[in-house]
């Protein structure tokens, strides 16, 4: 599975594997792609730092990247509670409300919350990368449109490749004249932030635009099939999220969340704002419910929302509410219905590749 993008980058496969997980992002570049590491759910540089050293030590010199967070269109504010400041009682009071009716407890005495998303301000996104751009990484994705000009500009002194993803050809476009090296075009089976265009018709469409930059695709990607199918599109790999989430290197620490992930279906996600503002799919549950309901509140815009809710998430992590309990997630859940090792959920996308490939071939040597 090497494409012209993955030879320049010294990987074997065109797998991007994004993930929050350190050991998921180590293992998938163990198993030859690119394991891409989420920082979003990190603080300022010290924690990132940690691991990217953790990163160092198990990736056995295999390349890597990272994923930071630099919203286009941000909030203004100089620090975090400056924006919290701007949070409605309103929305406070029915966050407490819905916690309630579902005998949420409340965390201990002097505990912080443990799902703090800072990484979606700029100020802080900007730290982590001072620390990162001290670590061989090879590829910088920004997930919420084109990274600033300067910051374009400073990857590319130290030789690393700028991505981002796009949900549609004319933000693709936009990429691409900021000076981006990938697009990715992630469609709308994809899981967390995503737009209103399916995989099937966004590759080709994002391929035909930005030609002849390299694109991924992205989006209900959980098969060697499905990785044929991309790069039969035009794609020069594939950028795989969701599929880690049941691996055995994950850490999601929450049994429930498991069996909730691998007993779910395609059609048991939503897309909603209920945990940055902005619509990202993830597992239905009576927390997006209550969001969705007509005599609740509207979501706020980032990063209000997940300043809003991040006690609340933390809290219902933490004690397993399971009718609340839920994660970012794409359609390919219901494909995920085991646990099992990064390496071999690699070997079965590898397998299914070649699958794919010598039914191609029969078919076009019958014609």
């Amino acid at each position: 599975m090497q494409t012209e993008l993955s030879a320049r980058l010294g990987v074997e496969h065109a797998v991007f594997g994004f993930t929050p997980f350190p050991a998921v992002a180590a293992a998938i570049s163990r198993a030859g792609g690119l394991g891409v590491l989420g920082a979003v759910r990190y603080g300022a540089g010290e924690e990132l730092a940690r691991d990217l050293d953790w990163m160092e030590e198990h990736t056995d010199g295999k390349p890597y990247g990272l994923d930071v967070v630099m919203p286009a269109k941000k909030v203004e504010g100089v620090t975090e509670a400056d924006i919290e400041a701007m949070i409605p009682e309103g929305h406070r009071a029915f966050v407490r409300d819905t916690l309630a009716k579902h005998g949420v407890p409340e965390l201990a005495e002097g505990e912080a919350s443990g799902w703090r998303i800072t990484g979606w301000l700029e100020q802080v996104a900007r730290s982590q990368l001072d620390v990162a751009f001290d670590y061989p990484v090879k590829l910088l994705a920004n997930a919420l449109g084109s990274p600033p000009a300067d910051v374009v500009a400073r990857a590319h002194d130290h030789g690393i490749l700028v991505a981002a993803l796009a949900g549609s050809a004319r933000h693709a476009l936009h990429h691409k004249e900021a000076g981006l090296d990938v697009i990715v075009a992630q469609g709308y089976e994809a899981g967390g932030h995503t737009g209103e265009i399916a995989s099937m018709v966004l590759t080709p469409e994002v391929v035909r635009a930005v030609d002849p930059l390299p694109v991924l695709a992205a989006g209900g990607i959980g098969s060697g099939e499905q990785i044929a199918a991309g790069l039969a599109l035009g794609a020069q790999g594939v950028w795989i999220g969701s599929l880690w989430l049941t691996t055995e290197e994950a850490e999601l620490h929450s049994a429930a969340l498991t069996r909730k992930l691998l007993a779910a279906g395609s059609g048991d996600t939503v897309r909603s704002r209920a945990l940055t503002g902005k619509p990202a799919r993830q597992l239905r549950t009576e927390w997006t419910d209550a969001w969705e309901d007509p005599d609740g509140p509207e979501p706020l815009p980032m990063p209000l929302q997940g300043l809003l809710v991040a006690e609340a998430v933390s809290r219902i992590q933490k004690h397993e509410v399971e009718p609340l309990l839920g994660t970012p997630v794409g359609q390919i859940v219901g494909r995920m219905d085991s646990v099992r090792p990064v390496q071999a959920v690699f070997d079965d996308l590898t397998r299914g590749f070649e699958r794919a490939i010598d039914r191609v071939n029969h078919i076009a040597r019958r014609g």
